[in-house]
C-alpha cells in the first residue's frame, strides 16, 4: 500500500533552532546507528520509520558504516526512501557522516578529504539522494590538518551534495577551532553531535559553552547510555540484553555503583510519572542550547515510549538538584579519547 503521512504529524512536536541558525530539528531526532542494518527485517525497519515521521520525527540520522554490515543502515533507508518517503524529502532532513572505519586500506577511515568526499558520494548511492541536509566529521582525525577537514565539509556544501556542516565527538578547543575554519571559508557550523547522557556529562560546560561562542547547535546522541538508562537493568543484566552482546554496551560497565545509581534516577522518574529513559531523554533536552537529542529504537513500542518524554520535560529545581547526586559520571564515554 503507497505510504501516506499522518495529517496531525506537525502538532504534537517540539521543533527548535539549530544555534543560531535557521534549521530547526525535532526535539527528539531517529538514528540508525542501531537495529537497521541488514541484519534486522526490513519491514520492522519500515514500521519504525514511517511511524516516527506519522510523530512528527522529520530527522533520520545515519552514517556510512551504520549495519551491521557496514553501509547496510543507509541502504535500508534508501529503499524505505524509494518506496515511502520521496514525496516527502523537502519535510525531511537527513544527516550521514564519515570518519571511522568503512573500506579496507588508508583511505577509509579518518578526516581525509578524499576519505570523507568518497564516502559522502557512496552514501549518497546508497541512499538514493541528490543530497543530505547535513554532512559530519565523525570524529576528529589527529593526522590530518583541520583546516583538510573542514576544507572537505566546506566543498561538500560548496558543489551541492550537502546542505549544511557538521562535526561529532569534538573536544572544545577542536569545536572553536572547527567553527572559526569553517566561518572563514564561508561554510558555518552548523551542529556538534557529542554523546551525553545523566551518565555521560562530559560536555558540561566547556563544549557547550564553546558551541553557544560559535552559534551553532548541539544533537545529543546515546542519552540512554547505551540502554543503560532503561528499566532493562533495574533488576540485573537480563540474557539477551546489548550488554550480554558486549558490543556498545560492555558489562563491566553495569558495576553495582552504577546500577545504585541508575535505581536512585528510576525512582526519581517513577515519581515524575515518567520511565527511567522518558525521563533521562527530557533531562538531556533540559539546556535551551540543546537542539535536539537522537534516539535509537528495536520497535514502534519502544519508538512511541521515548516520544512520551515530550510530555513532561519541565524540571524543578528540587528535582534537578536530586538528579545531579546521583547523575554522575560513570565511565561510559567510548569517545571521549577520540575528540582530542
Amino acid at each position: 500500500m503507497t505510504y501516506v503521512a499522518a495529517d496531525d504529524r506537525y502538532d504534537r512536536m517540539q521543533y527548535r533552532k539549530s544555534g543560531r541558525w535557521g534549521l530547526k530539528l525535532p526535539a527528539i531526532s531517529l538514528g540508525l546507528w542501531q537495529n537497521f542494518g541488514g541484519d534486522r527485517p526490513l519491514e520492522s525497519s519500515r514500521a519504525m520509520l514511517r511511524r516516527a515521521f506519522d510523530r512528527g520525527v522529520t530527522h533520520f540520522d545515519l552514517a556510512n558504516n551504520y549495519g551491521p554490515p557496514f553501509g547496510s543502515a543507509e541502504k535500508t533507508f534508501g529503499w524505505i526512501y524509494t518506496q515511502d518517503f520521496r514525496p516527502y524529502r523537502d519535510e525531511l532532513v537527513i544527516s550521514t557522516k564519515a570518519g571511522y572505519d568503512m573500506w579496507p586500506g588508508p583511505y577509509g577511515e579518518w578526516g581525509s578529504r578524499k576519505y570523507l568526499l568518497s564516502s559522502l558520494d557512496q552514501s549518497l548511492k546508497r541512499m538514493h539522494l541528490d543530497y543530505v541536509d547535513i554532512f559530519y566529521s565523525h570524529r576528529f582525525d589527529p593526522e590530518t590538518p583541520l583546516e583538510e577537514t573542514m576544507g572537505a565539509l566546506h566543498s561538500a556544501v560548496q558543489q551541492g551534495k550537502a546542505l549544511y556542516a557538521g562535526i561529532s565527538s569534538y573536544s572544545a578547543d577542536k569545536t572553536r577551532e572547527a567553527a572559526a575554519l569553517l566561518r572563514e571559508l564561508g561554510t558555518p557550523l552548523l551542529i556538534h553531535q557529542p554523546s551525553y547522557s545523566l551518565l555521560n556529562r562530559w560536555i558540561e560546560p566547556d563544549v557547550l559553552d564553546a558551541l553557544e561562542e560559535v552559534g551553532a547547535g548541539c544533537i545529543t546522541f546515546s542519552p540512554l547510555a547505551q540502554g543503560m538508562l532503561t528499566d532493562k537493568y533495574l533488576g540485573g543484566i537480563p540474557e539477551g540484553s546489548r550488554a550480554t552482546q558486549n558490543t556498545s554496551l560492555s558489562p563491566d560497565l553495569l558495576t553495582d555503583e552504577a546500577l545504585d545509581k541508575i535505581r536512585a534516577l528510576n525512582e526519581i522518574a517513577r515519581r515524575r510519572g515518567q520511565s527511567l529513559a522518558q525521563m533521562a531523554l527530557a533531562w538531556t533536552l533540559r539546556d535551551p542550547r540543546v537542539t535536539s537529542t537522537l534516539i535509537g529504537v528495536s520497535s514502534v513500542e519502544q519508538l512511541d515510549d521515548s516520544l512520551g518524554a515530550l510530555e513532561s520535560l519541565s524540571f524543578s529545581e528540587d528535582e534537578l538538584a536530586e538528579i545531579d547526586r546521583h547523575a554522575t559520571d560513570t565511565g561510559i564515554n567510548l569517545w571521549r579519547r577520540s575528540s582530542e
